[in-house]
């Protein structure tokens, strides 16, 4: 993950902050950074280290860097994580809490038989979600579509108001201009799980060792405007690092993304998300290998689906950084080799029927035909042949280059990660 700082032009006559206000600014632990990008820089120093916290509609990403300096790259030091805490699960307790004043049953319902109302339910709530502020004293309005409110009274044969009192829900009122009044309280209950969830993961990430010493917490990402949220964080974090919200940080990411592509060799050293490998022949050791592995071929014993690590998780891997395998193909005048791809979120694997080891690709190597063998008779290009596979793991893909090693010809290698 990368992302972007605006520049600051201290010359401006539209300047926001003074040097003065921005050095009593870092004092306090959260700074934007589109008001004193260069004060920022100044600190940044050769090993410091930053969490960046991808916070958006769906989930929150983390990923760790460590800067290299004056080399002007970074180094990712934990592999990237996450999990589906964004902000729709906001809106899911916002959907809960209707079912428990309504009913689920009739709140499904209406969401089938009605659900251009139910949009603009929820783009309603939308808007208002953003406006939610900690300690704010005002009740949030939510406007019923008029179909919500006569559905329900067919459905359900009362009024809206009716069912809001039979609730005892306190914390939401009933406002006769057909508005839901969220109060504080309500807001807080939406927001805290998904909050909790967001903030437990940052935790867990910064008791990791190789995580030690950070000194900076960038909050990016769509759900990261939400003041509920920043207070959150501030609240949790702001003691064991300076939290840094960039000015329009619902576009960071997607500017970083435009600069990265503009410069992809600035993050050097990447983490290995998962252990990647395939499943080879050895030979059978009694005693070692399970029996139900033996393989009988060609006179031999053979012990079958034994896990070929390519890399392993949480490994270091550097740009440009790759792995070679070599294959033959397994008769005479085969034009393609297909090579399951297995991976696993451990390291502790023998055989690819091992738990939590599942196929997660296929790697094809298209053959060309073999070329004829200098002064060799008709059947000549008939022997096996070598085919080199040389795959590279430090880049943000899996790539794969294949060349055959007796006639030195590229051999066409692709690697599928979507079919699964």
């Amino acid at each position: 993950m990368f992302f972007y700082f605006s520049s600051f032009d201290q010359n401006s006559s539209n300047s926001f902050i003074s040097r003065e206000q921005l050095r009593r600014s870092r004092h306090s632990r959260t700074f934007l950074v589109e008001s004193g990008t260069g004060e920022l820089w100044s600190e940044l120093q050769t090993g410091d280290r930053y969490v960046v916290a991808d916070c958006g509609g769906g989930t929150v990403d983390l990923t760790v860097h460590q800067i290299e300096q004056p080399q002007g790259t970074l180094k990712e030091l934990y592999k990237v994580s996450g999990g589906p805490h964004g902000a729709v699960g906001v809106d899911l307790a916002f959907e809960a809490m209707l079912c428990q004043i309504f009913g689920e049953d009739f709140i499904q319902s209406f969401k089938v038989k009605r659900p251009a109302a139910w949009v603009d339910l929820m783009i309603a709530f939308e808007a208002r979600k953003r406006t939610a502020w900690p300690g704010r004293a005002n009740a949030l309005n939510i406007s019923l579509p008029f179909s919500f409110i006569d559905y329900y009274k067919r459905h359900r044969g009362q009024s809206v108001e009716a069912a809001l009192r039979r609730s005892n829900m306190k914390i939401v009122k009933w406002s006769s201009q057909g508005m839901l009044r969220l109060t504080q309280e309500a807001m807080n209950e939406l927001f805290q799980p998904t909050i909790c969830n967001i903030v437990k993961h940052i935790d867990e990430l910064m008791a990791k060792p190789e995580v030690s010493g950070v000194r900076f917490l960038f909050l990016v990402g769509g759900f990261a405007e939400s003041p509920m949220l920043q207070k959150a964080i501030q609240k949790a974090l702001g003691r064991t690092c300076r939290i840094i919200i960039p000015h329009d940080v619902g576009l960071t990411i997607l500017k970083g993304a435009v600069l990265f592509g503009l410069d992809p060799t600035v993050v050097r050293v990447r983490r290995c998300p998962l252990t990647y490998g395939v499943g080879v022949l050895n030979r059978f050791v009694e005693g070692r290998h399970p029996r139900d592995k033996l393989l009988l071929k060609d006179g031999r014993e053979w012990c079958t689906d034994i896990f070929d690590r390519f890399v392993s998780v949480d490994q270091s891997v550097a740009l440009g950084e790759v792995v070679r395998r070599s294959y033959t193909p397994a008769r005479v005048g085969q034009r393609k080799i297909i090579i399951n791809i297995y991976c696993s979120s451990t390291d502790d694997i023998t055989y690819i029927s091992d738990p939590g080891v599942r196929k997660c690709g296929t790697m094809t190597l298209d053959l060309p035909g073999p070329s004829p063998t200098p002064g060799a008779a008709g059947g000549g290009g008939a022997e096996r042949r070598e085919i080199r596979a040389t795959m590279q793991f430090g880049d943000t893909e899996i790539k794969v280059t294949a060349v055959d090693v007796t006639s030195n010809r590229s051999v066409r290698a692709s690697i599928d990660f979507l079919s699964n």
